[in-house]
């Protein structure tokens, strides 16, 4: 073939090919990626934190063995509603008893010492002692008179010394006789001293140990402390039970608490009063509400998770929430309304910041868009929309993300742009 005409022939095909490549970009039939796109909406959005957590009665009744003894009856069953002041257990206290009335004749003997000290000993006692000295010291005073009589006698010479003499030393005796017995007297009365503080603390722990014996009978029936549930009874009829044991346990359930364990990362979001939903895997159809009460002031370990102890009230009227079961707790932590929201899966996250593509027209072809990546600033988040703070308005479109990875300035042919259908399927 003619080397003039083969060159023709490709510079013929060569334009061809340009020429198609220009119509096809012109006509906009370049094969594009096709995706789905949906509008910013407005909605009401609640932010929740989800744990789990477990119940607690508010006000417990915990009652306790007073003393080792044998259960005798147990007159109720675990889970029975009672009334304050009724039976619920009845223990062996006869030793007990026995013990009392020793007690009882013991302190008895104590304040009568104790009376007779006060009123200033026996009356035998005192009246001996009182008779011994008045005695003594009217002979005493019998030997002085003679005495002085005698003087004048033998001044007189009508006595003799031997006479004196002899009742000098009677008088002598006598006298030491009333100092002794004077003495006597006087320590009879600080013995009575001693004897009365004595019989007084006598008297003391007599009465200290009637009460204590007193009080372990009463202990012996163990009735309710106040209307409630018996929610627990570890001890049965013929059970030992040693001081300090378990005997039952019950409280007024109709309002209890909930110990919810909230993760670290989460603690900052909790406020007091904010609504809470209680559900428990027992009763999958059962919603109880509640309220945040006393935000955790602390992190505790618990297994592998470092969690704040938040504790709820909640309403448990039909009694239907035991003590001590594991329940799964939602607290609304916050609350939005009538805020700009796009999906979460809409939204990227590079180095700390969040963006999304937004679908801009191409204004060389009319079927085709493009993207455009832009930052946003979010607020609160639920399980499927993030609040659009700044970045977006309520006419832009946002890419979803699909079967292509999205980039600034890829072309693209939007082909669902229904925002409920895409939201569905999130």
């Amino acid at each position: 073939m003619d080397r003039r005409l083969r060159n023709r022939i490709v510079m013929f095909l060569v334009l061809a090919g340009v020429a198609a490549i220009v119509l096809v970009r012109i006509s906009g039939r370049q094969p594009v990626a096709k995706i789905s796109a949906v509008a910013p909406i407005r909605e009401n959005l609640v932010s929740s934190i989800d744990s789990n957590g477990k119940v607690e009665p508010i006000s417990p009744f915990v009652m306790r063995a007073q003393l080792d003894t044998f259960v005798e009856k147990v007159a109720v069953v675990e889970g029975q509603q009672v009334k304050k002041g009724q039976l619920l257990l009845q223990l062996n206290v006869k030793d007990v008893t026995a013990q009392l009335a020793e007690a009882r004749a013991k302190l008895l003997r104590a304040e009568d010492d104790l009376r007779s000290a006060n009123a200033g000993g026996r009356a035998d006692d005192a009246a001996r002692a009182t008779g011994d000295l008045a005695k003594a010291q009217a002979e005493r005073d019998r030997l002085q008179k003679i005495h002085d009589a005698l003087e004048r006698l033998v001044a007189k010479q009508a006595a003799t010394q031997d006479e004196l003499a002899n009742n000098e030393l009677a008088l002598a005796k006598a006298n030491a006789e009333v100092n002794r017995l004077t003495g006597a007297k006087k320590e009879f009365g600080l013995d009575l001293t001693l004897s009365a503080s004595r019989a007084a603390l006598q008297v003391e722990q007599a009465q200290s140990e009637v009460a204590a014996l007193e009080e372990k009978v009463r202990d012996g029936q163990i009735t309710a402390p106040d209307n409630g549930t018996l929610y627990a009874l570890p001890v049965k009829t013929g059970d030992y039970v040693k001081l300090g044991d378990l005997l039952a346990e019950m409280a007024d359930l109709h309002k209890v608490r909930v110990r919810a364990f909230i993760d670290e990362p989460e603690l900052g979001g909790l406020q007091p009063n904010e609504p809470v939903k209680i559900t428990w895997d027992a009763l999958p159809n059962r919603v109880w509400d509640g309220r945040t009460e006393i935000i955790p002031k602390a992190v505790v370990a618990r297994g592998t998770r470092s969690v704040g102890e938040l504790l709820c009230s909640v309403n448990n009227d039909a009694l239907e929430l035991l003590p001590n079961i594991n329940v799964n707790v939602r607290i609304n932590a916050q609350e939005r309304k009538n805020v700009l929201s796009v999906p979460r899966g809409a939204v990227a996250t590079e180095n700390g910041r969040r963006y999304v593509f937004v679908v801009k027209q191409n204004p060389l072809a009319v079927s085709q868009s493009k993207l455009e990546k832009r930052e946003i600033q979010v607020g609160i988040a639920d399980t499927t929309s993030y609040e659009v703070v700044s970045g977006l308005q309520e006419s832009d479109m946002v890419a979803m993300p699909g079967e292509f990875d999205l980039r600034d300035g890829m072309a693209v042919k939007v082909v669902n742009t229904d925002s409920a259908y895409v939201r569905g399927q999130r």
